[in-house]
């Protein structure tokens, strides 16, 4: 069980939820906290109090000021009117994740929300009630405020949720589990959909895959240095510390152990005095990546444990201060750098790709093969990985240098956080399938070459692979061995002993 604080969620933490069934539970001092909040709320409705959100109307209507009678109305209101995503849902992983971090954020007792909301969000995490939230639709500032009413219709009975492996109505669902829907008193609605939940959502999601197929990437990327009789050398450590970025040392630290035994590997002047860059500058190219990664991650972590919703409470109500933190440039900008990191692992991979299957480059059998003329082997492999890359450099465009002014030009900078988000799992995708493709190639050029002369390391991931996907020996779909090998490499655990990593299913 995970005790929730509001200030101490880790991305391991959130691993272990969405990924491994872990349960989730609200720490006594959260919920104290937010119920002070709440009590800060209920005095300013009873003293009629000019406060945004509250008792007030929202956005541009922030100068219209509403009746006490009316105040549940108005966040009723505000749930449906403001619920119009649209698109393909976001994937239920990252909808649940979505429903965490808002109790998260709430539990910091800024928002003043009360705690049996808070505990409501918590039972839909506990019991897989995950809602049915559109993809598309949010600016990423005023929060991700389509996504997050979508989100919010649940509480209140209304629409979709996925349950148990079924697509249905969320007061069926609620139903079903014995849980009342829940009606929303004054600042309710704005405390649920003011946020970054969803693009952070989105983001720790992306996130994880994409640390996962980094550490990937250098495994995959060291089969494919067997295959092509790679030169060692350039992974030295002396010539990684003479450039001191820790990610660039401890990549090629990775390397060297995987291929300490290798007899596939040379050294300088044995076969040829350098390798092109695609072998060679790993270390530089993929340390680069890992150091965009580190900085998506710090954010992340902050974020995770942010209040993000506007108004905030203070003092025990004695200051409510309407800001700005619901305006997601930070994520935003992490979010287009992870794509931008993310894309180059799958660019120099593609490189590598053509390295192993173009006979102008390596002694290996034309396109790997088993019959060059009669069969075109993995010819046309290359160009899947080549599309992909090309689709991602398009994906890669930053989201977060655009903005479009909304709610009558009082919201006059939004961050498209969002969007980065979504483009950045798009690309995480693409990437895997190219990195599938370099590892289908790499493990047939090793085999040409004599997987008895394999380090031990890749030895083992090239037998595992081959338990997911044959040799080439003849022509066939193979699409359905990349999609197939993808999938794996994406059920894959890495653990970290020092600079050795054992995988398991």
């Amino acid at each position: 069980m995970i005790t929730l604080t509001g200030n101490s969620l880790t991305l391991a933490e959130m691993k272990e939820v969405l990924f491994h069934g872990q349960k989730v539970q609200a720490s006594e001092e959260s919920i104290k906290a937010a119920a002070k909040s709440r009590e800060a709320i209920e005095r300013i409705v009873s003293e009629e109090r000019v406060i945004y959100g509250i008792t007030t109307g929202f956005g541009k209507f922030s100068d219209v000021l509403i009746d006490k009678g009316n105040v549940e109305d108005l966040q009723l209101n505000l749930i449906r009117s403001h619920a119009c995503g649209v698109g393909e849902p976001f994937p239920e992983v990252v909808s649940k994740a979505m429903v965490l971090l808002r109790a998260n954020a709430l539990l910091k007792g800024y928002s003043g929300i009360r705690p049996r909301v808070i505990e409501m969000l918590l039972e839909l995490v506990n019991k897989d009630i995950i809602p049915v939230i559109p993809q598309q639709g949010s600016l990423g500032a005023s929060g991700d405020l389509a996504p997050l009413s979508h989100l919010a219709l649940v509480l209140i009975g209304e629409g979709e949720v996925y349950y148990k492996g079924e697509r249905m109505e969320a007061g069926e669902a609620l139903r079903q589990e014995g849980l009342p829907p829940i009606t929303l008193e004054a600042k309710e609605g704005l405390a649920l959909i003011n946020g970054t939940q969803a693009m952070t959502a989105m983001g720790v999601v992306g996130y994880l895959e994409a640390e996962q197929l980094a550490y990937e990437s250098e495994l995959i990327a060291s089969m494919t240095i067997e295959g092509l009789n790679g030169i060692i050398d350039a992974f030295a450590e002396e010539i990684q510390v003479a450039r001191g970025y820790k990610q660039q040392i401890d990549t090629a630290a990775r390397i060297r152990s995987y291929l300490s035994d290798s007899l596939l590997t040379t050294q300088q002047g044995e076969l040829r005095v350098q390798d092109a860059y695609s072998l060679r500058c790993i270390p530089q190219v993929h340390g680069a990546s890992w150091q965009a990664l580190d900085y998506v991650k710090e954010k992340l972590e902050i974020e995770i444990n942010a209040a993000t919703d506007n108004p905030l409470i203070f003092d025990d109500g004695q200051m409510v201060i309407s800001g700005g933190n619901f305006h997601g440039q930070p994520i935003a900008l992490a979010m287009d750098f992870m794509k931008i990191a993310v894309a180059e692992l799958a660019n120099i991979s593609e490189r590598r790709i053509e390295r192993l299957v173009n006979p102008q480059l390596n002694d290996l059998p034309p396109f790997l093969s088993p019959q060059p003329g009669l069969q075109s082997g993995a010819m046309i492999m290359q160009y899947a990985a080549a599309s992909l890359v090309s689709e991602n450099k398009t994906l890669a465009h930053p989201a977060s240098v655009d903005s479009i002014p909304s709610s009558a030009n009082q919201e006059d900078h939004v961050s498209m956080g969002t969007i980065a988000a979504r483009h950045a799992y798009q690309i995480i995708q693409n990437a895997r399938r190219v990195l599938a493709i370099e590892m289908i190639c790499a493990m047939q050029a090793v085999e040409y070459r004599g997987i008895e002369k394999m380090a031990v390391q890749t030895k083992k991931f090239f037998k595992k692979g081959r338990e997911q996907v044959a040799p080439i020996n003849k022509d066939r779909i193979f699409s359905n061995d990349i999609e197939k090998l993808a999938e794996w490499l994406k059920t894959l655990e890495f653990t970290q002993f020092s600079h050795n990593f054992s995988f398991e299913k």
